[in-house]
């Protein structure tokens, strides 16, 4: 018989029970509660897209399930504030961008939150160019072209954009502040109907999302005039950006969409931290960003410090085009 002392006894039992206890919480983690990342937006738009993209390689690289959940309304405030409303546990994430995050808290007078002191953000990982699209058989072919046609006929000279209070809408808030013309807004209920408007003649112009309007351009049902970035957009290099144009006060415009991950606030710092680096690992990667670019967009990576100062920043800029253009939804 072998004899085994009793400080070796004790030695065996603590390792054989924190081998147990790791194995038990790679299986809890495996098989445990999944991550959900709302996307407050329905299904098959460009937010959409990201948040599965994302949700996919989280899940892969957490060995954990990652669930997306589609809660549209109120331009994207319902499943804002579904999000605000849930557990401050990290199992619960807002697919966040500008529209709902930085630009409703200025448009919507009756928000029940404050996107800025109720969410936590964790990582920022993309932002998309608008693309200025008119007509195939428009006589305007340059930034210059509309800035003229649009002084000749104040107020006449009209553009889609996929519903009020939208990213579209209020670039075209900031395009008239910036150059002093008038234009008038034609709102719609979603992309596909304003751009099929567009594609008939129905409207004249457009600040449209790029990926649905891609094919459009590609057919030639379109034409792209400018994006609204300050660098060319890889989906369309030949495209001049709107700074391009060579029309003096338009030369620091910029309007982009940026996206990124929040959690309700009060979630633990850990649990955001780490979120952050495993979203960046993702969004670093090759393959993450061939998907971007797929969707017209390009990475913008940056942890909770940055994320928080950029919806800093963007609330800012954004509050004031709503507040000159007297833009309001409610």
């Amino acid at each position: 018989m072998n004899f085994v002392s009793p400080n070796r006894r004790q030695a065996l039992i603590a390792t054989v029970g924190a081998f147990a206890l790791s194995s038990i919480s790679l299986a809890a983690r495996a098989q445990g509660k999944p991550i959900k990342i709302v996307v407050p937006f329905a299904p098959g738009g460009g937010n959409d897209v990201f948040g599965r993209q994302m949700a996919m390689s989280l899940g892969a690289l957490r060995n954990q399930s990652v669930v997306v959940e589609n809660k549209p309304g109120a331009g994207g405030n319902i499943g804002t504030e579904q999000v605000v409303r849930s557990a401050a546990d990290g199992y619960t994430l807002l697919l966040g961008h500008s529209g709902t995050v930085s630009i409703n808290p200025a448009l919507y007078k009756q928000l029940r939150y404050d996107t800025q002191k109720d969410l936590a953000p964790v990582a920022m990982f993309a932002s998309s160019a608008l693309v200025l699209v008119v007509p195939a058989s428009s006589k305007v072919k340059s930034v210059a072209d509309l800035l003229a046609l649009a002084k000749a006929q104040p107020g006449r000279v009209n553009y889609a954009s996929s519903g009020g209070g939208t990213g579209g809408h209020l670039c075209g808030e900031l395009f008239e502040h910036k150059t002093g013309v008038k234009l008038s807004h034609i709102p719609y209920r979603g992309t596909s109907p304003a751009l099929n408007d567009l594609t008939g003649g129905q409207v004249q112009m457009m600040f449209s999302v790029i990926p649905p309007a891609l094919a459009l351009i590609g057919s030639g049902r379109l034409r792209a005039i400018a994006v609204t970035s300050a660098k060319r957009n890889p989906a369309m290099p030949d495209v001049p950006t709107i700074a391009e144009s060579g029309i003096a006060s338009l030369a620091d415009f910029e309007s982009t969409l940026t996206y990124g991950l929040l959690a309700p606030q009060g979630s633990p710092d850990a649990v955001v931290k780490e979120l952050a680096a495993q979203i960046l690992k993702i969004a670093s990667t090759a393959e993450f960003q061939s998907r971007l670019g797929v969707e017209g967009a390009v990475p913008l990576l940056g942890g909770p410090v940055e994320y928080a100062a950029l919806i800093k920043k963007e609330s800012a800029q954004w509050a004031e085009i709503v507040r000159i253009s007297g833009a309001t939804v409610d």
